[in-house]
């Protein structure tokens, strides 16, 4: 279990009525940013486990720059409207930030706190 910020412009972030980000918008933002790439398939390799769990979707980009992307991932899934990131460090949210600015949007938490500027 991990903890959600997503990058909306519901208020809440789980309000069903509202402006969504659409698909266009966010292949648009990643195909202009050059630190993220879609990736549409995500390994996770669970500490002290040989396994890989693998996770896919058509929407699912990465932040290819971020430092610890082979540990951590620092991947950004785009879901019903919004794009959403699970426990996301300081770097990661800087870039959710300045996706969210692009979009019109705001970065949002599972308990409805703002991770504005």
């Amino acid at each position: 279990m991990g903890y959600d910020v997503h990058i909306t412009r519901r208020t809440p972030w789980w309000e069903e009525e509202g402006e969504q980000i659409t698909t266009q918008e966010w292949a648009a933002v990643v195909a202009a940013d050059p630190d993220l790439e879609m990736t549409q398939v995500a390994r996770v390799s669970p500490r002290g486990q040989d396994a890989v769990l693998e996770y896919r979707h058509e929407w699912l980009a990465q932040m290819s720059t971020h430092p610890q992307r082979v540990v951590h991932g620092a991947w950004l899934n785009w879901e019903e409207g919004q794009i959403v990131v699970k426990n996301p460090d300081k770097t990661l949210l800087e870039k959710m930030r300045e996706i969210a600015r692009m979009l019109g949007a705001r970065v949002q938490g599972d308990d409805c706190e703002y991770y504005d500027d």
